[in-house]
């Protein structure tokens, strides 16, 4: 396993211990970098417009195609060690 791949994994473990909630936004920023990151460019149909839950997370998965996932894990564990911080 990489040092990418470790720092990532933390990063998800660290995240469910966060102090405070994030807002919705940072929660979708969250969602898509893992998603572009565990399983690259999204894939499948886009959820109902009366899906909103499911319509937002697939919107924000799909704003991040075409990022590498290394770049994703990356920006993933920089957000992450940034709520911390917060």
């Amino acid at each position: 396993m990489t040092a990418l791949k470790k720092q990532f994994e933390a990063a998800q473990a660290e995240v469910q211990n966060l102090q405070q909630r994030p807002d919705n936004e940072t929660l979708l920023e969250l969602y898509s970098f893992y998603k572009q990151a565990s399983d690259g460019d999204v894939a499948g149909d886009k959820p109902s417009a009366f899906d909103f839950k499911a319509r937002a997370k697939y919107n924000a998965w799909e704003a991040r195609k075409g990022m590498s996932k290394d770049a994703a894990m990356k920006a993933y564990i920089k957000l992450v060690n940034h709520l911390k911080s917060s």
